[in-house]
């Protein structure tokens, strides 16, 4: 039996890439039991490498059941509201028109569980374009992160999807206060956009060419101070490891002089001269780095107390002491395969449910499910029979391998 603060609490989710399954996930590491629902293709995630499951899949839905409907055939639609009928959340990330064809609005769900938390995740909020279809980096094109991003002078997405996961964040947030809230149908009803949420996370940026506009009487497009900061960035040691260095403030510039035993110049001393002689400033940072080792720079910054750390590739990122440390990352085995994961960081919050639990294959509790349901087992076979439901092939290859990789296992 689960544990943590929403343990007893059921979740049905019908999502798709990240933000619904990325919400679903933080609920089910608060303890809540999520209920996949997946169509018979399952959901887009399961195919996107070597034609298997991809890292977001891995990451998003272990601990999670999955029930592999077809929710397009009468039986699977009446099993899908059979099974909302019992459950204390629905949550998923549908277009509005695929929402309003399955019949998983707000007011068909509420209609057949009164009391029923709803949250739907979609491209926009409510106005002109709420029934378009957004990703994440629209929601970065269109709230101005895009524009500042040009690694080739061609405005880009950043890469991780965060705005997808910041939606999937805004949404726990929001049904937590849902589950706290006096139960009111306008409390219990509720939408995130990802546009939105994209506008809400720009708001440091936004307000601040707004007080540029007025201060300077045109809009200044660079998008946070700290980017013009001499000091402030990734430097590259004598052994190529890259080092990044916070430099905000006069203070931080002393330290760093004092830690690797530069001149303070008195002209360089203040940010402004500092701005102004820019590239003087990062030609003595940039030499200063490059004639120590990693090591050896780390030893001497940690000592005069400047803000730094190592650069790391993902292969790196769990094999540090900081990582390593507490409980903090989960060991499990999923298809033959060993995965170590991060855990939500909230401590005891969490109780039992950061235990090593894979995702599930699809369809893996399709049979277990639907006898909760009431399906008998002959029902449940002729479902399967027809296609109406999918029952996971545990012996199936979930990646295509080489013959060699595949003749190994």
């Amino acid at each position: 039996m689960k544990t943590g603060v929403l343990s007893g609490k059921t979740v049905v989710e019908l999502g798709s890439m990240i933000a619904a399954p990325y919400a679903a996930h933080l609920l089910n590491q608060l303890g809540a039991e999520v209920i996949k629902i997946e169509p018979p293709a399952g959901e887009t995630t399961r195919k996107l490498v070597r034609g298997g499951p991809s890292g977001s899949y891995i990451a998003f839905n272990r601990g999670k059941r999955s029930l592999c409907l077809n929710v397009a055939s009468p039986g699977g639609r009446e099993a899908l509201h059979r099974l909302i009928a019992r459950a204390d959340i629905v949550l998923h990330n549908l277009s509005p028109s695929a929402a309003r064809k399955l019949g998983v609005t707000f007011d068909d769900c509420n209609a057949n569980n009164p009391g029923v938390i709803f949250c739907h995740i979609t491209g926009y909020g409510a106005g002109p374009q709420e029934d378009q279809v957004a990703s994440n980096p629209i929601a970065e094109a269109a709230t101005g992160v895009m524009y500042h991003n040009r690694p080739e002078g061609r405005p880009a997405r950043l890469g991780p999807s965060y705005h997808d996961q910041f939606a999937g964040c805004y949404a726990a947030i929001a049904i937590l206060s849902a589950i706290l809230s006096d139960g009111s149908p306008e409390r219990r009803n509720i939408n995130i956009g990802l546009y939105e949420t994209g506008l809400h996370i720009a708001a440091r940026d936004l307000l601040g060419v707004q007080l540029k506009s007025q201060l300077l009487g045109r809009p200044e497009q660079e998008p946070s101070a700290e980017f013009s900061i001499p000091g402030y960035g990734a430097y590259e040691t004598r052994d190529g490891r890259w080092i990044y260095l916070v430099m905000l403030t006069d203070d931080h510039w002393r330290r760093f002089c004092r830690a690797l035993g530069l001149a303070e110049a008195p002209d360089l001393s203040q940010l402004r001269q500092r701005r102004a002689r820019r590239p003087e400033v990062e030609e003595i940072v940039s030499r200063a780095v490059a004639t120590r080792t990693y090591d050896e720079a780390a030893a001497q910054l940690d000592a005069g107390g400047v803000g730094f750390t190592e650069v790391l590739p993902f292969d790196r990122v769990l094999d540090t002491p900081q990582a390593r440390a507490g409980e903090k990352v989960s060991d499990f085995g999923f298809a033959g395969y060993q995965f170590q994961t991060p855990d939500l960081p909230l401590g005891a919050l969490l109780g039992a449910v950061s235990d090593a639990l894979p995702p599930p294959l699809l369809g893996e509790h399709t049979a277990e499910l639907l006898g909760e349901l009431g399906y008998s087992e002959a029902q449940t076979a002729d479902m399967i029979g027809a296609g109406t439901a999918v029952a996971a092939d545990p012996q199936a290859l979930l990646w295509a391998l080489p013959k060699e990789r595949r003749d190994a296992g």
